[in-house]
């Protein structure tokens, strides 16, 4: 049996893949299976980026791109961020990346090494501890429930950072809760981090325009620019401008952290897409009245799988102010049984079952750190999601 590198038996996929590809054995099958499981928005790429992707391999330019990105489209991101935020950042101080994963790859493999501890508020998304521990790092979890708004507290944070804490990562809008943050509390966590100058934050981002009802987005380095010198701000075009496929994002960080990501990216994968690139500086500067329209949707959605999942027995939904998840606490429906026999003891079981017998692929709160939960990706036609929540509603009343 051959052995492979400890880190790989460390590290395991994500469940949500896992979980993607059960739903598509039983379709293949011949079931009816909505898969909610996972976070992939539903509409098109815009033809206008689309267009200039074409255009760009029309005039040839479909060489080898530079390690860190065009300067156009670093520009782009810079001027993007200033104007947003109000701090300034130079080209040289964007990495361009082959998606926001290998964004977080990259910071996370030029900071830690084996030992060193990276704070993650719980729930995050799966990659996070993945990367942590591929790193050989040691992920600390710290819960931040339902009753929160699944935001981490500045108490929480204050407790959990140690001499060995090198890294703090923060995601608002959160996946897989939609959680926001707000200004005052973001400035509370950096009142705290100024105490410990030998953390650095990486602030995922990557949902930064999906938000609704009048929600505004803030981020950690526009709220704090004191910090500067150690903050990381991650996002990309995969969920705004639905463009998963195209594989392009970005990190903003110290010139010194740029040079040092660029080191892991020249080593695993060296440039990113040019074509992909030339989209995404057109996505950037080009038409953003659609996003008001696909933003609506999904706050329609949110709505109406929120409405109708506070009326199961035994499933309790916050109603998220941001990206396209919802992610409901279902202890009521735990220690219960299914018509088939099968005892629901967590989440896990109960996603399971609800997949083999409900026909609804969601992931469960284990995945994502805290339990008992479900996470429920609304990306997905308003019709389909309608039919789901009916479907979890049914399966929910067969428990006994």
């Amino acid at each position: 049996m051959t052995e492979f590198a400890t880190r790989i038996r460390r590290t395991e996929l994500a469940a949500t893949f896992a979980m993607a590809a059960r739903a598509r054995a039983l379709r293949a099958e011949g079931k009816d299976v909505i898969s909610l499981s996972l976070g992939e928005p539903d509409f098109p790429t815009p033809t206008h980026v689309v267009d200039a992707a074409y255009a760009a391999a029309q005039r040839g330019e479909t060489k080898y791109p530079p390690l860190g990105g065009i300067e156009p489209l670093r520009a782009a991101v810079a001027a993007k961020f200033t104007r947003e935020h109000g701090v300034p950042v130079s080209p040289q101080e964007v990495l361009i990346t082959n998606g926001g994963k290998q964004g977080i790859f990259n910071m996370v493999m030029s900071l830690i090494g084996t030992g060193d501890e990276v704070i993650i508020p719980a729930p995050a998304w799966a990659g996070y501890e993945q990367t942590v521990k591929f790193a050989g790092g040691v992920p600390v979890f710290v819960p931040c429930p339902q009753e929160q708004g699944f935001v981490l507290q500045p108490e929480a944070l204050a407790k959990a950072i140690t001499g060995r804490t090198k890294l703090l990562l923060l995601n608002y809008p959160s996946n897989p809760s939609g959680a926001t943050i707000s200004r005052d509390a973001l400035a509370a966590l950096a009142d705290v981090l100024r105490q410990y100058p030998h953390v650095w934050v990486l602030s995922d981002d990557i949902y930064e325009h999906l938000l609704f009802g009048g929600a505004q987005h803030h981020t950690l380095l526009g709220v704090a620019p004191d910090l500067q010198d150690r903050v990381i701000t991650l996002s990309g075009v995969s969920k705004t401008y639905a463009m998963t496929g195209w594989r392009i994002g970005w990190c903003i960080a110290p010139a010194e952290m740029i040079k040092a990501a660029t080191v892991v990216q020249a080593t695993a994968t060296s440039g990113v897409s040019s074509i992909g690139q030339a989209a995404s500086l057109a996505a950037l500067t080009g038409p953003q009245d659609f996003l008001a329209e696909r933003v609506a949707a999904y706050e329609q959605r949110r709505n109406t799988v929120v409405a109708a999942l506070n009326q199961v027995p035994g499933v309790a939904c916050h109603k998220p102010d941001g990206a396209f998840y919802v992610f409901p606490n279902i202890a009521g429906c735990l220690d219960k049984t299914t018509p088939h026999g099968r005892l629901i003891r967590s989440d896990n079981d109960f996603a399971m079952a609800l997949l083999e017998d409900g026909l609804v692929g969601v992931v469960q709160g284990s995945a994502f750190a805290l339990s008992p939960h479900i996470r429920i990706s609304t990306a997905t036609a308003l019709p389909r999601l309608q039919e789901a929540c009916q479907r979890i509603a049914a399966f929910c009343q067969t428990l006994t």
